[in-house]
């Protein structure tokens, strides 16, 4: 009897995920080492420490790890090498999308961009953020512990933002993620919310450490610098749907490369990330059997569940719905904890 596949929605994860947990991963799971050596020898090329020093170091180090030109390269490598990994004699991969620079894994997961073009695209952004460090981001929960949807505190918290907006400070909704908010903003308007807002789970708000102010006008500048080393011909045509920032899904053979080249580079990188919304049009244009989230790490789960409860898919209502959802028949596959990693490899 042969075994019906399981259709899955791809999610790749975006900065922040490659953590100490995480120090040794691409040694312990990338299998294509020929691949890896390609992406060292572009790194090399740019006089920057090689992905395989950086993942075989002794010991992780937040100042040298969580730097922009250093995590977005080891994140893409082991959220590719993971896709890779999924084995589709079980898995129906149908589409895949990602939180923030998650977008360009999945541009490469997907096949809009190689391999090493989508590398390419990774380190010079990543790259670019880390030198211009225009503003900084912090992550504020709208959603109480038990995950309820909660509309009335997530439209007070964005009639603060655009209060602290609208003086002499610079404060904007950057991701969308669930049941948090990621904000960006200059040093005023960030230390205008933390002095606005009360502590809660006592440790937001959150300054997120080597983050730019992502998504928002104030990258302006880097969203120019990138369309002028990255060129449109790096960009084709996906084999897989692709779920962007904003919803829009990008259909295989229908791809204009162009607006794909200009949004990846545009409005993605200076426009409001919607997660959330991302993963509603998931669920609802896909409907798969499974979502499953790529490594490096296991915090971008919540937010997915998250998401699914906000857009009241199949019927979640909050936490403990999802739990026992999962607990009956598991949809949500964390590719960074080994036992749910093996389910879908």
């Amino acid at each position: 009897m042969i075994q019906e596949k399981q259709t899955a929605v791809v999610i790749c994860p975006g900065r922040g995920t490659y953590n100490k947990p995480e120090l040794g991963v691409l040694g312990r799971q990338f299998s294509d080492k020929a691949l890896l050596a390609r992406f060292d020898q572009m790194r090399s090329a740019q006089g920057q420490e090689t992905l395989t020093e950086l993942d075989g170091a002794a010991r992780y180090s937040v100042a040298k790890h969580t730097r922009g030109d250093n995590a977005s390269a080891l994140i893409y490598a082991a959220t590719l090498g993971d896709f890779r990994a999924i084995d589709r004699n079980k898995i129906d991969v149908v589409a895949v999308t990602g939180n923030s620079m998650g977008w360009y894994s999945a541009l490469a997961c997907a096949g809009a961009l190689t391999a090493e073009g989508g590398f390419e695209v990774v380190n010079t952004m990543g790259t670019l953020m880390q030198d211009n460090m225009i503003g900084g981001q912090l992550v504020y929960p709208f959603l109480n512990a038990d995950w309820h949807p909660d509309p009335a505190r997530k439209a007070e918290l964005m009639a603060l933002i655009d209060q602290i907006d609208g003086t002499s400070a610079t404060l904007t909704l950057s991701i969308d993620l669930g049941g948090m908010l990621v904000l960006a903003g200059d040093e005023a308007g960030l230390a205008a919310f933390e002095q606005a807002v009360p502590v809660v789970q006592e440790r937001f708000p959150l300054g997120l450490a080597n983050h730019a102010g992502f998504h928002s006008h104030l990258q302006a500048p880097v969203a120019a610098q990138g369309r002028a080393r990255l060129g449109v011909d790096l960009f084709q045509q996906p084999g897989l749907p692709m779920i962007d920032g904003r919803g829009h899904i990008w259909w295989p053979g229908a791809c204009d490369t162009h607006a794909l080249w200009d949004y990846t580079l545009g409005h993605q990188v200076t426009e409001t990330y919607d997660f959330t919304h991302a993963i509603a049009q998931a669920a609802r244009e896909f409907a798969p059997d499974l979502f499953i989230v790529t490594g490096p790490g296991t915090t971008l789960g919540g937010a997915v569940a998250q998401s699914l409860i906000l857009s009241n898919w199949d019927g979640l209502g909050d936490k403990a719905a999802f739990q026992s959802a999962q607990r009956t028949a598991p949809f949500l596959v964390s590719m960074g904890m080994d036992d749910q990693r093996a389910q879908v490899t």
